[in-house]
């Protein structure tokens, strides 16, 4: 599903040409059916906690992080259907503007961010914080799109195709491990080594790039003692089950209690403070106990075909810029569902990745959803799906 370099001269950025009137109706349907079911889902997971406050952060108020989580889910609606209006002209206009301003909120983390659980990941106004680390997986998608359609045929070039986006990368990460923030890093780096894919980059960079990434993870487990003790874990969580392996050996027995059938919608007995997060990274374990095995494969099932369908928007685009936008947008949602299912199920090391549209966070949900906004705004300029 790559965009030859060469055919990309063939194409130009839709200016005035006649749009179509709706967006994908099976999409957006997929979308707000998948929140829907996430709202319901941070409710059953988080009154526990939201009861117990012992931090006394929500006051006793059962339904604390539930309200919350329908405030940011209405929000993210109106900047979903408020990106969908939008022409994807005007996203290649300020994709460069965009990553200008996440790098200058990247930037001031480290200085004035929010501290919580040891990192500083957050701006905070009052009672509203901002995760710049999600403003840059847009703009890497978005940016790259951009940079791609205007270099056309070389792409093939190192110093044209590859450098000037490895510069980029490069920068982002640099200023997510002030942070901490690795998960972010890891995602970053996957959407950008898509984008390059979808736009042409020759292989052999790839195989490169996968060299240098383990040269870098080996330097890791050796210098950062904390990240080798992460691999022992995820390898054996059992072994250090009252310590380091709590958080996954909890969301496995979690995931088991739920059997075939689950015990029902609200009846988990783990999110009585055994499962930590498990209104946010581990809300997938929480629905696979209360919903069982046949509740998790069909939401595992709708978030398919919504990659899907996205997909399939981005092969109907009438232009490159589209399709690398839609593309890389689906890529990223795809990314995140896996590596979320497979931390929580210990197929990867543990580390802080939310669901999408399931998490419980306002910025996250705001900006997937208004992300999936330009995915619907570019169903409008798209060939009949």
């Amino acid at each position: 599903m790559r965009y030859d370099t060469a055919r990309l001269a063939d194409f130009s950025v839709l200016r005035g040409e006649e749009r179509k009137k709706e967006v994908d109706r099976f999409f957006l349907i997929l979308v707000l059916i998948l929140l829907s079911f996430g709202v319901i889902m941070v409710l059953s997971a988080s009154f526990p906690r939201a009861s117990y406050d012992p931090a006394h952060v929500t006051g006793g108020n059962a339904a604390y992080y539930f309200i919350r989580q329908l405030i940011f889910a209405a929000a993210g609606v109106g900047a979903m259907l408020l990106a969908s209006r939008f022409p994807m002209g005007f996203y290649r206009r300020f994709a460069p503007h965009f990553m200008a301003l996440t790098l200058l909120l990247l930037a001031l983390v480290p200085f004035v961010g929010v501290k919580a659980n040891g990192s500083r990941r957050w701006l905070g106004v009052g009672s509203l914080t901002l995760q710049p680390s999600e403003l840059a997986k847009l703009a890497v998608v978005l940016l790259f799109a951009a940079m791609i359609c205007r270099r056309r045929g070389r792409m093939r070039s190192f110093r044209e195709g590859i450098l000037p986006f490895a510069l980029i990368l490069a920068a982002i990460v640099a200023l997510l491990m002030l942070e901490p923030h690795f998960s972010a890093s890891i995602i970053i780096l996957a959407i950008g080594a898509a984008m390059l894919f979808l736009g042409g980059a020759p292989l052999g960079w790839f195989a490169a790039a996968f060299g240098a990434a383990g040269a870098a993870l080996g330097v890791l487990l050796i210098f950062f003692p904390y990240a080798s003790t992460r691999i022992s874990t995820w390898r054996d969580p059992f072994s250090g089950s009252s310590d380091e392996g709590y958080q996954i050996v909890q969301s496995l027995y979690t995931i088991g209690s739920g059997g075939l059938g689950g015990v029902g919608l609200g009846g988990s007995r783990q999110k009585y403070l055994y499962l930590p997060e498990e209104h946010n990274d581990f809300i997938f374990s929480v629905l696979c106990e209360e919903l069982g095995f046949l509740g998790a494969a069909l939401v595992l099932l709708l978030f398919a075909l919504l990659i899907l369908r996205g997909y399939r928007i981005a092969l109907r685009c009438r232009d490159p810029f589209s399709f690398l936008v839609t593309a890389g947008i689906t890529t990223l949602l795809a990314l995140q569902v896996f590596l979320n299912v497979a931390v929580v199920t210990n197929l990867l090391p543990c580390t802080g990745i939310s669901l999408p549209l399931f998490s419980y966070g306002g910025t996250a949900l705001i900006l997937q959803l208004a992300e999936l906004g330009i995915v619907l705004s570019a169903s409008r300029e798209a060939e009949s799906v």
